[in-house]
């Protein structure tokens, strides 16, 4: 019953993500508020801001004590692709002056939720977030898509092979680039290359003890990141 909640809970949003494309293809419109309430309130000297789409935006309700430092600002958008985050890339990160920005993306475009996308596509698209923070002197941490056996909503695309092969492909960036690469899959994966229900109840949305396993791995990544020259 859990199960067909969660499932019901993602496809409803995957649904209201394709209901306002085309008016707001990238959701520019999602975090504008809470982005100028952020100017207003005092600088936080380590602000981090956290990029992605439904991994990233649940966190903060499935594991909320992870964002109450005040510092993490949580900017996932449920169903995003790399090309809409890069679209709202600078409103959603830039301009809220952070010290590091932590990008966790590419499930969703191996799943096409807005369409065919190559693995180079997506690591190009990763590769210019990248490029845009360190240009605004922000410290980048490159996280690895957490493993997928398959997608429930869109079965059959091999994601527990593609998966694999990005991460090698953002971890040697992240190696040439002098960026923080953050390690989810090795943490997380099982001998079928997915994400176990012992983390993730639909094998690709962390539960509780999902997230109990990222936590430290992303603080341990952003330590690195801030002490980086």
């Amino acid at each position: 019953m859990r199960f067909n909640k969660i499932y019901i809970f993602f496809i409803t949003m995957l649904m209201t993500v394709l209901s306002i494309s085309a008016q707001d293809w990238a959701n520019l419109e999602r975090f504008k508020a809470a982005n100028a309430a952020l100017e207003k309130a005092p600088n936080l000297e380590n602000r981090i801001v956290f990029m992605g789409n439904s991994i990233t935006e649940i966190w903060s309700t499935v594991s909320p004590n992870f964002f109450k430092n005040e510092a993490y600002i949580n900017r996932g958008i449920s169903g995003q692709t790399t090309p809409q985050m890069l679209i709202r890339f600078r409103q959603d990160v830039i301009d809220l002056h952070p010290k590091v920005v932590v990008i966790l993306a590419g499930t969703n475009d191996i799943a096409g939720n807005t369409g065919p996308s190559t693995l180079t596509m997506i690591m190009d698209n990763i590769a210019s977030m990248a490029e845009i923070a360190e240009a605004n002197g922000i410290k980048v941490v490159l996280s690895s898509v957490l493993p997928a056996f398959d997608y429930p909503w869109k079965p059959g695309l091999n994601p527990n092979k593609k998966i694999p092969e990005l991460n090698t492909m953002i971890k040697a960036y992240a190696t040439k680039k002098g960026h923080v690469y953050l390690d989810y899959f090795s943490a997380m994966a099982d001998d079928r290359n997915g994400l176990p229900k012992a983390y993730a109840e639909d094998e690709v949305h962390p539960t509780k003890a999902g997230y109990a396993v990222m936590e430290p791995l992303a603080k341990a990544a952003i330590v690195e990141a801030l002490n980086s020259k």
